[in-house]
């Protein structure tokens, strides 16, 4: 399996600032939406492990994405426990992406030199999380525990903090500017990005399009 460091995984998602997160049981679809968005700009992506046979699901992809996309950084998401997360790494998984903090996933990703980004909702859960080597973690639910407000109260007095911002976050130049000017190192977006009736009518274009724009709002010194 390919594999990035951990130095390109954390300074890709920090360029890139949109990592999409997506999960669907058809391999094949999921495929043409990681292309759609590789296509769009992206460069890191969350597979999220929320279905049944998903890890069957994500070893397709990455062996789709190693030869469609290989610039891709492709990691996996909502990893709960650290039998889960080896399997991920294992095939290839370049980086693990949580719900909440897990000591034990911590120290497997430690020990695979993987980013661990797990979710936090509290500046002692940041804090906790630095102690056991996250360099970027997640707020989350980003909506839920106070939105940009929080990400720039927090920065305050952690200025060092890499932080990605997944719930509540929208394509919209509104949404994505304010998670930016409050610190935000990166965000995640999932339904937003994905509307189901544009999954459902195979409208890759319209992903790739939607991606494009995120990234022009973002990253505007791009060409």
């Amino acid at each position: 399996m390919a594999r990035f460091n951990k130095i390109q995984v954390l300074g890709t998602m920090a360029a890139t600032r949109v990592v999409p997160v997506f999960y669907h049981a058809d391999a094949a679809v999921a495929c043409q939406v990681v292309r759609a968005c590789y296509e769009g700009g992206i460069r890191a992506f969350e597979f999220t492990n929320r279905g049944d046979f998903a890890l069957d699901v994500f070893k397709e992809v990455m062996t789709y994405v190693q030869k469609a996309c290989p610039e891709l950084i492709l990691g996996a998401g909502t990893i709960i426990d650290a039998p889960t997360a080896a399997l991920y790494i294992q095939y290839g998984a370049n980086f693990i992406v949580a719900p909440y903090l897990n000591l034990e996933v911590a120290r497997l990703c430690n020990r695979h030199l993987i980013p661990y980004t797990p979710g936090c909702g509290s500046v002692t859960e940041i804090g906790e999380a630095h102690e056991l080597g996250c360099d970027l973690v997640k707020v989350f639910p980003a909506g839920e525990v106070g939105g940009p407000s929080f990400v720039k109260n927090v920065k305050a007095p952690l200025p060092w903090a890499m932080i990605m911002a997944t719930g509540a976050v929208e394509p919209t130049e509104a949404n994505l500017m304010a998670w930016m000017k409050a610190g935000a190192t990166c965000v995640g977006m999932g339904s937003k990005l994905f509307p189901k009736e544009t999954i459902t009518a195979g409208d890759w274009a319209a992903i790739t399009e939607k991606c494009r724009t995120c990234l022009e709002i973002l990253n505007p010194s791009l060409p």
